[in-house]
């Protein structure tokens, strides 16, 4: 993080008489407001419930392949439920995970801005974001949609009689909330920079969330156009899809996923660029390659909209088209390969320190390592059409979006609590949780591989056929309870620190960067006065911070007070 001072050369804000948390404290008030950090708050709970519907879903399945008749509901119910998954873990809590809550409340201030450039169409996305989450439960609640989050056609488009109309304008309006974020944060990082800070000072924060910014807004309009042909093909049978209607079904699929497969990137690049952040404050040393990181974000975003092909391997493409996507699909890999080499490269001689967020940031690395090489054996069309739609797929997809994505949130959410809450919760615990989250995402998800390579096809309700893979699936699932407890952990001692958590000052882990130079909680507008960059980003010194003792570990050693 850059080095800074502040127009005035004062090293330590003082405490504000007020901060964002107190700046009123009526329903109003935060229904009503403008400011950036409040707004993310309300995401961050938005998306916590969210994230809790998708759960249950997710544990409602893994019940139901304990054994193989699948006796707990019947196949329409069980299409219903993943499905629910499917859609409420994609749209309502992957996507805007990070950039609606941590880019929301840490872009401004990263970069010297007092608020975001458009803070009332902000404010209207998280608006656009909740009622398109209550059309989707609308949905669910009167009878449900079972046509999987992909929603192929020509079955959703003319055969199923489930809420799919419903479900699909949920999914177009969660659309217009991510582009009016995506507008916000491009128009405030080109236009609203502190004196002094360059493009290459901004943190890898910013670019991550620029770099995801212009894939928003590039992709989003294409499924936005997709799912507004199928509500036309369904409703007034305009033949886009269909073959009866003299459509063509492969269509949907080039269009759905010359969109889908750029979401991944959406919600994987937010969480390279939280990576960037904790592991080089926890190794105390400057980024290695910064120039490259910076830039394979941008070279990620790019390449991301060339490989949707890959997913079509069996759908009767030529063998030609297929070696074309099946190259460009092993290209991404290198980018991807750079982060995890400079992050590598960073921890090696620094003097890391073990504290919660960097627990959560080894383990993404461990977890997305696993997903980005599985990635390979399904960018090769020999092994893709073995693996195609079995549970090698799901195993793949939940590393990189969910055992990576995730991880890095809750890295990000442990790094900034302090500063967004003023208060530190219990070190120990919060390793305790990451721990018990390494451990039941592998046990949840590695069977899931050897499902897979054997043949258990994904979205079945029952696999009698093969009873063989019944153990497999009760590992899976038991792997899947000890995740649940890993990841409510967090929601228990992180509301404990809100009222016992011992406070603290701007700094606690001693990191660099302009979030770290106001007030813990920062004042309505950030900063008192305008700040200056006027150094590099992350100048960390390795040899002088093997010394420093920061405040959280005087904390942990009792040196400071609880409360204080």
């Amino acid at each position: 993080m850059s080095t800074v001072s502040t127009q005035h050369g004062a090293a330590e804000p003082a405490a504000p008489q007020s901060n964002y948390l107190t700046n009123g404290n009526t329903i109003a008030s935060w229904l009503l407001t403008t400011d950036h950090k409040r707004i993310a708050l309300l995401y961050l709970v938005s998306i916590t419930v969210f994230f809790t519907v998708g759960a249950w879903a997710a544990s409602m399945i893994r019940l139901e392949l304990m054994v193989p008749k699948g006796t707990l509901m019947e196949n329409d119910t069980y299409n219903k439920i993943f499905t629910m998954h499917g859609v409420v873990m994609v749209f309502f809590f992957l996507i805007p995970m990070i950039p609606a809550t941590l880019g929301n409340f840490l872009i401004p201030m990263m970069i010297g801005a007092r608020d975001l450039a458009f803070p009332r169409l902000n404010l209207l996305s998280w608006y656009v974001y909740v009622a398109a989450g209550v059309l989707a439960v609308i949905a669910m609640l009167t009878g449900g949609v079972d046509t999987g989050w992909t929603f192929y056609t020509p079955y959703s488009s003319i055969y199923s009689n489930s809420q799919v109309g419903l479900t699909i304008g949920a999914a177009f309006l969660a659309g217009f909330s991510s582009i009016f974020t995506a507008i916000n944060f491009i128009v405030t990082i080109h236009k609203m920079r502190a004196p002094g800070l360059t493009w290459f000072r901004l943190p890898l924060f910013v670019w991550g969330h620029y770099a995801t910014s212009v894939v928003i807004i590039l992709g989003t309009p294409v499924i936005a156009i997709t799912l507004l042909m199928l509500a036309g093909e369904r409703v007034l049978k305009l033949g886009f899809f269909s073959p009866e209607l003299g459509g063509d079904p492969v269509l949907f699929q080039h269009l759905f996923w010359f969109y889908s497969h750029p979401a991944v990137y959406i919600m994987i690049l937010p969480a390279f660029s939280v990576m960037s952040e904790l592991i080089t404050c926890f190794s105390r040393r400057k980024i290695f390659g910064y120039s490259f990181i910076a830039f394979s974000s941008l070279a990620i975003g790019g390449l991301g909209f060339l490989v949707w092909g890959h997913h079509l391997f069996v759908s009767g493409q030529s063998m030609y088209q297929g070696m074309v996507f099946s190259i460009i699909s092993f290209l991404v890999a290198v980018p991807s390969a750079i982060k995890i080499f400079n992050w590598a490269t960073t921890i090696y001689k620094g003097s890391v320190r073990f504290n919660t967020p960097m627990f959560y940031a080894i383990g993404f690395m461990g977890l997305f390592l696993i997903g980005g090489l599985t990635g390979l054996y399904l960018s090769s069309m020999a092994t893709d059409i073995h693996l195609h739609d079995t549970y090698f797929v799901v195993a793949h997809f939940h590393y990189v979006m969910v055992g990576g994505a995730v991880m890095a949130m809750l890295g990000g959410v442990h790094f900034w609590w302090p500063k967004m809450t003023g208060r530190m919760y219990a070190d120990s615990w919060g390793k305790l949780s990451a721990t018990i989250i390494f451990v039941g995402f592998n046990l949840t998800f590695l069977p899931q591989f050897v499902l897979g390579y054997l043949g258990m096809p994904r979205r079945y309700h029952y696999y009698h056929f093969a009873p063989e893979f019944q153990v497999w699936h009760v590992m899976s699932s038991a792997g899947s309870s000890i995740l649940a407890v890993g990841y409510a952990m967090p929601l228990f001692y992180l509301l404990w620190s809100l009222k016992r958590g011992p406070k603290v000052g701007p700094n606690p882990w001693a990191a660099k960067g302009l979030e770290w130079q106001t007030a813990s909680p920062p004042p309505t507008f950030n900063f008192e006065t305008t700040p200056v960059v006027t150094e590099e980003a992350y100048e960390y010194d390795p040899e002088a911070d093997e010394e420093v003792t920061t405040e959280v570990e005087r904390i942990a050693a009792g040196d400071l007070p609880h409360g204080r």
